[in-house]
């Protein structure tokens, strides 16, 4: 921790470069961040809201908050995966810690994040839908999302190093995963047989600490709150040890 307090320009430089590098020539700018979210929400809306729409009012809304969650956990997941290669030269000439590297895209994707929920909630409040009170937990949901994805991030950027194949492969399973954590359709419709594959999902706990105080309108409880506080804990631990126990090699092979 003294390390990045001692780098925290360094890491506001690259956050400012991700964020740069991202709106690049681009004439929507930011809006991007909703736009995509929307585009996804508007195809599963018309795919599915006849098969869950009868057992979720304002299905387009739990869709929406699913969507925004899955890209800036996937998103920061690929981008942690390739910050160490793509600031190779940074790494090998200057003796800066490498956490930095991942830790600046996350909190890049937190931004991103936060970004695209203003007109998330401009949308709710044109139709009706106004936040409750509980909309004052998501930055707390946020946060608790953040620690786990750097978490999976620092134990998957070192491998995404020694191994170029690990990057194609995570892709492969994100959208696995993605299809494993009731983003688009409800956990109620899992058949009963395997629905402990997606009970026992970690994203899941995660996705709905984030998704209750936008679509239900309520703070979770404290027992799923603790839950998924203790799920996002472990894994930056266990990320943190990972990339620790790698860290040196990693210049030799960027």
């Amino acid at each position: 921790m003294r390390e990045l307090l001692r780098y925290r320009d360094l890491i506001r430089v690259l956050v400012e470069r991700d964020l740069k590098v991202r709106y690049r020539r681009s004439a929507f700018g930011f809006l991007w961040t909703m736009l995509q979210p929307m585009l996804m929400m508007l195809v599963f809306t018309m795919v599915f809201a006849s098969i869950f729409g009868s057992d979720r009012p304002g299905y387009w809304i739990y869709a929406l908050a699913g969507i925004l969650f899955w890209n800036f956990f996937s998103q920061s997941i690929v981008a942690s995966m390739n910050s160490l290669r793509g600031n190779a030269q940074l790494l090998q000439k200057l003796p800066v810690p490498k956490i930095v590297f991942p830790l600046a895209t996350v909190i890049s994707g937190v931004i991103n994040l936060g970004l695209a929920l203003i007109p998330l909630f401009a949308i709710l409040l044109l139709t009706g839908h106004r936040p409750g009170w509980a909309i004052l937990f998501l930055p707390v949901a946020i946060l608790l999302a953040a620690v786990f994805t750097l978490g999976a991030g620092l134990l998957l950027s070192p491998l995404a190093v020694f191994f170029s194949d690990v990057v194609e492969l995570i892709g492969v399973l994100l959208t696995l995963l993605m299809y494993l954590t009731p983003v688009i359709y409800p956990y109620e419709i899992v058949p009963e047989n395997v629905r402990w594959i997606v009970r026992f999902n970690p994203l899941r706990s995660i996705l709905e600490i984030f998704r209750d105080p936008i679509y239900l309108q309520k703070i979770p409880p404290m027992g799923h709150i603790a839950v998924s506080a203790g799920i996002a804990i472990v894994a930056l631990a266990i990320g943190a040890w990972a990339f620790r126990k790698s860290s040196d090699r990693i210049p030799f092979y960027v």
